[in-house]
């Protein structure tokens, strides 16, 4: 926990000489992204998860009541709700939990931290000592883990006119487009987000360290999840006229070292093919990170690969709560 907050864990009380287990309420735990907290929780047994009773879940004392006794609280509800909770949160004084927003609400807010941990050297320890963190967004984690490294090392401009285009499986489109797919009423693959208003912008643009707005053109296959992430560059506009191996360096000295994402090396076996599928680390927190480059054409394509329901929300959501209670990492 925080190294200023001396108050001890809510969880059950423990065995003599056995530490209490820091309890955490999900809120908003039907959703997708809480389903997949919570299967992940259920496998962890060092945390308490603790509930609300149905009709108790739009009952603000009763809600007061249960987050007195947890030691976090992690939002998986629309922006406004997730507002308006933390409101009440903020009006808890000392008996207020620590509290992870899964929503867009607080991504760019200035006084929370964003839950990205690889996003910088020392984002970790920001996250550990927080008690306001806000968890990433699915398209945002691979966007970012791509430039903002390029862009902090001077290889690319932060006003440079970047594009990303991206795919993701169905279950990151909520309730109706999940039923829409599974039914069969809808298309196979569309483009969407086409109005340049895709909420997934700020975050992305702030986090790379962009000064221009970058284009986004998300999109949504026929298979539940998995997600790839792709942004084209034509070498000779960025300065240095870096190669791919320039690129891939940049990347591979950003995240060495790091659990959950890895820059795949140059000879992987999607580069021999020249083709990625977006459905290999479905069920995982992983990310990985491509350069597909041509020395003769002066082009390359930066490919992250990662799991929407995953990294990109709830194994991302659960690698933050540990950070934030002071757990190992598992």
């Amino acid at each position: 926990m925080n190294h200023s907050d001396t108050r001890q864990p809510k969880g059950h009380a423990p065995a003599k000489g056995v530490p209490a287990r820091p309890a955490i309420f999900v809120d908003g735990a039907a959703g997708t992204t809480g389903l997949g907290i919570a299967e992940r929780l259920s496998k962890q047994n060092d945390v308490v998860v603790k509930g609300i009773a149905e009709d108790k879940r739009k009952d603000v004392a009763a809600k007061r009541a249960l987050m007195e006794e947890v030691d976090l609280v992690i939002l998986c509800l629309p922006d406004d709700a997730a507002k308006e909770t933390v409101a009440l949160i903020d009006s808890m004084g000392a008996s207020a939990p620590k509290v992870l927003d899964a929503s867009t609400a607080f991504r760019v807010a200035p006084d929370w931290v964003y839950g990205f941990p690889e996003l910088e050297p020392g984002q970790a320890d920001k996250i550990r000592a927080e008690r306001k963190v806000s968890n990433p967004g699915c398209y945002p984690t691979g966007s970012i883990a791509l430039l903002r490294p390029l862009v902090d090392a001077g290889l690319m401009p932060m006003d440079y006119p970047v594009t990303i285009n991206a795919v993701s499986g169905y279950s990151g489109g909520g309730k109706s487009m999940i039923a829409s797919f599974e039914d069969g009423s809808a298309p196979a693959f569309e483009l969407y987000g086409l109005g340049f208003e895709h909420k997934h912008v700020p975050e992305t643009q702030l986090y790379s360290h962009l000064t221009r707005r970058p284009i986004f053109v998300p999109s949504v296959g026929d298979f539940r999840q998995g997600m790839l992430v792709s942004v084209p560059l034509h070498l000779d506009t960025l300065p240095g006229k870096p190669d791919g191996a320039t690129l891939h360096a940049a990347l591979a000295k950003r995240y060495s070292g790091s659990k959950y994402v890895a820059v795949m090396p140059s000879d992987n076996p999607a580069a021999k093919a020249g083709r990625i599928e977006p459905e290999a680390l479905n069920e995982t927190n992983k990310l990985e990170l491509y350069v597909f480059a041509s020395e003769k054409r002066g082009q390359a394509v930066l490919v992250a690969r990662l799991d929407n329901l995953g990294k990109g929300a709830s194994g991302a959501a659960v690698q933050n709560m540990r950070l934030m209670l002071g757990l190992a990492d598992t």
